[in-house]
Parts: C-alpha cells; structure tokens; sequence
C-alpha cells in the first residue's frame, strides 16, 4: 500500500480511498436453507474444499464508488 493510486475509472482521483481488507471464512451451508452447517478453519479444510487464494486488499474509490483490486489503482497511479 505504498504506492500512488489513480482511479481507472474516474481518472482523477489520486487521494481519496477506502481500503477494505478481505477476510475469508470457509464454510459448508446447506443447499436448502443457506443456513450454515459447518466452519472450517484454514489447516481444517475438507477435501473437496478449495481454499481462498484471492487479494488480501480491495480498494474503492471515494469519489466514484468503483471497487476494484489494488494493483488496477497502483497501475493507473503509476502512469502520469
């Protein structure tokens, strides 16, 4: 997170951001109710079970709203 941001879609936001961490839970829900049957912790997945390998950081644009991963911001931050 120490890199300048820009926007990619608005294209002049360069200051103003909200970072949202990702937090993943695993669980197992029942395909009826959606109600949650069981949780599973990271080194307790079953085998079927494909843990989360997405970005640990989200960010969004506070002039725009758009949410997108953090490397498409650095991206369009670095280029000026």
């Amino acid at each position: 997170m120490n890199a300048p941001y820009c926007c990619p879609n608005c294209k002049t936001n360069r200051s103003r951001f909200n970072i949202i961490e990702q937090v993943s839970k695993s669980v197992k829900m029942d395909p009826a109710s959606g109600e949650t049957i069981e949780e599973y912790s990271a080194n307790n997945l079953s085998p079927f079970h494909i843990p989360y390998k997405g970005p640990d950081y989200k960010v969004q644009c506070a002039a725009c709203g758009l949410v997108e991963d953090e490397k498409t911001f650095i991206a369009f931050g670095e280029k000026k």
